[in-house]
């Protein structure tokens, strides 16, 4: 598979009531056909989210938004554009961060999670060094972790639930 220069098509989900900052790594081609944050049909995020907050899947983009606002969930990815092969993080290359001050300016933000080891590295190159706050990483929901269960996916994802309190 060949290598395309993408550039984040999404805005950040956040308002000033937002307490916790959730950040992947970029938008799968999936995701980005459908408009939205961890949209492909097999990626476990959503399922995750709505088991440990004891609610329905969200649907849609504005349910998953909703979701996340009534949550206190600021929801965003590290990368503002790279070079990446279909959904491989593993492949990302020439990197360009996003600018989270944005959210961090706006919110009063408990912690920042790192969906995947590949989110959790690019954030403590990129962006770490700019904000002095550490992120905790949590276990990619892709479909490409699938040695992950759900059950430990759900376990681990509950690590937000502290900050929210």
């Amino acid at each position: 598979m060949e290598s395309r220069r993408i550039t984040h098509a999404f805005a950040p989900v956040f308002d000033s009531e937002s307490r916790i900052l959730i950040l992947g790594t970029m938008p799968s081609p999936k995701s980005r056909e459908l408009g939205f944050y961890y949209s492909h049909p097999r990626n476990r995020f959503w399922p995750v989210m709505a088991n440990i907050f004891g609610e329905e899947i969200p649907k849609t983009p504005e349910y998953k938004k909703a979701f996340c606002l009534r949550h206190k969930i600021a929801l965003w990815d590290v990368l503002r554009e790279c070079d990446i092969e279909g959904a491989s993080d593993s492949s990302i290359k020439n990197a360009v961060p996003n600018d989270i001050s944005v959210i961090l300016n706006s919110a009063d933000i408990k912690a920042v999670f790192a969906t995947g080891t590949t989110a959790a590295k690019l954030y403590k190159k990129f962006i770490e060094p700019k904000t002095g706050i550490p992120a905790v990483a949590l276990p990619s929901t892709s479909p490409a972790n699938a040695k992950a269960k759900f059950e430990e996916l759900a376990e681990k994802y509950k690590i937000i639930l502290d900050y929210l309190k």
